[in-house]
């Protein structure tokens, strides 16, 4: 079983798992727009982004206990491999969904509308 988090370390855990949430948005955000953008100067910022959610999961899985048992130690890399696996996987999905939805040489540029378009 593990242990509880030891009330001197509640701010540490807190704070690190709010780290976790701050951080794993702010890289998925980045690697976002800068790939539609296309800034790749934007990237360096998403991958530092990454080093902080990094830090914050190493501290949260000290301070939690999360190290003294194998499984969520697997737990832990698991969800570190996936958060930095998982914006360059759906990338490509979109990539590859929308690809055949290219405007065709000449012709006008998709109109993209919240309207419902009704026919009676």
């Amino acid at each position: 079983m593990i242990e509880p988090v030891a009330l001197k370390d509640f701010f540490i855990t807190f704070f690190s798992a709010a780290m976790v949430i701050v951080c794993g948005a702010t890289y998925a955000l980045l690697f976002a727009y800068s790939r539609v953008r296309r800034l790749p100067g934007l990237m360096p910022l998403a991958y530092l982004s990454y080093a902080g959610l990094v830090v914050a999961v190493l501290a949260l899985a000290f301070t939690a206990n999360l190290f003294h048992s194998a499984f969520w130690s697997a737990i832990v890399v698991l969800m570190l491999v996936g958060y930095l696996l998982a914006p360059h996987g759906i990338w490509h999905l979109c990539v590859g969904t929308h690809r055949d939805e290219a405007p065709e040489a000449g012709g006008p540029a998709p109109v993209f509308s919240t309207v419902v378009d009704r026919r009676v």
